[in-house]
């Protein structure tokens, strides 16, 4: 058995991978600041790989000391520019379960990011699977305060060297600073998002 290392879990390396994009895909350059992209994970021994439980609580319960630690390091990196945009993931490993990395995804964990970020109103968008080490995922990313903002609908891809071991979920949380460069789509503008249920 692993020595827990941080509350219950043992964690075994954090992972943070951070994009700028200055130009779209056809090079016409961002129209206003470029688009950042935070992706910050942790490399987590799963306690329940190779074992059928019907209860995952262990995970559930004290996933909140994680979101906690989740919400410290989103704070450090949005000092310079506010997070618009945010979704989560999850990368099982071979001897895990799908449903153990989403028992580590629950609001539980989630709601103390969302007040990281300035009390996300939206739903968080979700993705997971199971994989080996080198597996790469798209985290999908969407308005923190509306969902229905289409120009924050986009993905950013990430893959972590040497994890998941098969006995390791990859926690996974994903934020943007704006919405893709020169969306053009129409619909709900982030400007126009306004009262407490995030819309207008």
């Amino acid at each position: 058995m692993k020595t827990a290392n941080f509350e219950s879990f043992h964690i075994r390396k954090w992972y943070t991978q951070i994009e700028d994009n200055l130009a779209n895909e056809s090079g016409k350059v961002a129209d206003g600041k470029p688009l950042r992209k935070i992706v910050i994970a942790a490399a987590i021994t799963n306690p329940y790989a190779g074992i059928s439980c019907s209860s995952l609580d262990k995970i559930v319960e004290d996933s909140k000391p994680l979101g906690d630690e989740f919400a410290r390091r989103i704070e450090h990196y949005s000092e310079v520019e506010p997070i618009q945009g945010y979704g989560k993931a999850c990368l099982v490993g071979t001897s895990g379960e799908y449903e153990h990395g989403n028992a580590f995804l629950t609001t539980v964990f989630a709601n103390p990011v969302r007040d990281a970020v300035g009390g996300g109103k939206s739903w968080i968008p979700s993705t997971g699977k199971r994989g080996a080490s080198n597996t790469s995922i798209d985290i999908p990313l969407a308005h923190k305060d509306a969902l229905y903002v289409r120009s924050h609908y986009d993905t950013v891809t990430a893959m972590f060297c040497d994890a998941p071991a098969p006995d390791e979920v990859v926690v996974i949380f994903a934020f943007a600073t704006r919405g893709r460069l020169h969306s053009r789509l129409g619909g709900l503008q982030a400007s126009e998002i306004k009262g407490e249920d995030g819309l207008i």
